[in-house]
């Protein structure tokens, strides 16, 4: 029978609480303060999403949700296509950088299937890296390569982000300015900023090998030429992620993909802040906010789209593909069980 009733707690074990190091109890403090601004984040979009969703037309939210062509829907499952073949390079830079020898096509797996389900699911470091695990540890890859690799992965994608992010404020200044009402010099300097920090970054890791530190677990980050090649995957992917709710918007909207490139990637770094599953209510808020002067019914219709075509068909497609994946393992198991006996009749 379990004892239901609360046991009291050592001394030893209250002087080791208030013996945290002070370091600690410093990251514990920002991981409270980090966790109640993701809920303020989400709470704050879900109302201003509410507020835009209770004016929309129902009528012609359906005809416009109805009315992308064909050729819009099949650009966009190209850029969708692009998007998630260019992340299955994610892995094999960070497979490259921790000298392990995978074969393209478990690196594929892994990584497509990983994506799929973690950016539905949210809660990256925990989705990405248990589906990478499943994968991957057949091949004899420990949980702490596992572990690393979904790290450098995310900087190929951080390293993308700050790079178009910074294009696109630094260029289309001006158009953005109109479009969020923020002043021309604002974006600039947040555009130099980003562009600042991939410049003092690929300069930090070119003069000698960058060893991050993190509770004991040690990690080397990629050099000079593999963190080019990461910039490099990890801005055409956005791009492409991009290009495939840019190509659903609704014609004649007048906006250039250079500019749309700003807003959409500040949609995505709040989806992520506020660790919402695949960002949901804050990436369509942020979106509708920005696009504000556009009619509403269209952009709604055109981010339904989007999520069927970047989240949920990827998603169904990669739990198919895990399930398969699974079939076959057990399969293979059985044959081998069953293999010693026949060879003995």
């Amino acid at each position: 029978m379990n004892d239901m009733s609360p046991h009291p707690v050592s001394p030893p074990d209250i002087a080791s609480a208030d013996a945290l190091h002070p370091r600690e109890r410093r990251s514990r403090r920002f991981a409270w303060i980090g966790m109640a601004a993701s809920v303020i984040l989400f709470g704050a979009s879900l109302v201003v999403l509410w507020q835009i969703i209770s004016e929309i037309d129902v009528n012609e939210l359906k005809a416009a949700f109805t009315a992308a062509s064909l050729r819009q829907i099949g650009l966009a499952v190209l850029f969708t296509t692009i998007s998630y073949s260019l992340l299955t390079c994610y892995d094999a830079i960070a497979l490259r950088q921790l000298k392990l020898r995978i074969p393209y096509r478990t690196t594929a797996m892994a990584s497509f299937t990983s994506y799929a389900v973690s950016f539905t699911l949210g809660f990256p470091l925990l989705t990405a890296g248990t589906v990478r695990y499943w994968i991957y540890s057949p091949k004899g890859i420990s949980p702490g390569r596992v572990a690393s690799l979904t790290v450098i992965a995310g900087v190929t994608f951080w390293l993308g982000m700050a790079l178009v992010l910074a294009w696109s404020l630094i260029r289309q200044a001006a158009e953005l300015a109109s479009l969020v009402y923020t002043h021309i010099w604002v974006n600039q300097l947040i555009g130099l900023a980003a562009a600042v920090f991939v410049a003092g970054y690929l300069v930090w890791v070119s003069f000698k090998r960058r060893i991050v530190r993190i509770q004991g677990w040690k990690l080397e980050l990629p050099g000079l030429r593999l963190s080019l090649a990461q910039i490099l995957i990890g801005a055409c992917d956005v791009c492409a992620g991009a290009g495939v709710l840019f190509i659903l918007l609704p014609g004649g909207h007048g906006l250039s993909f250079e500019t749309f490139l700003a807003v959409y990637i500040f949609a995505v770094m709040l989806g992520v802040a506020s660790h919402a599953p695949g960002g949901l209510g804050v990436f369509e808020a942020t979106i509708l906010v920005a696009l504000s002067s556009y009619p509403r019914e269209p952009v709604l219709g055109a981010l339904l789209l989007y999520r069927l075509c970047y989240y949920l068909i990827p998603f169904v497609l990669a739990l198919a593909l895990l399930g398969a994946y699974e079939i076959r393992n057990r399969l293979r198991s059985s044959r081998g069980a069953f293999k010693p006996a026949e060879e003995e009749s």
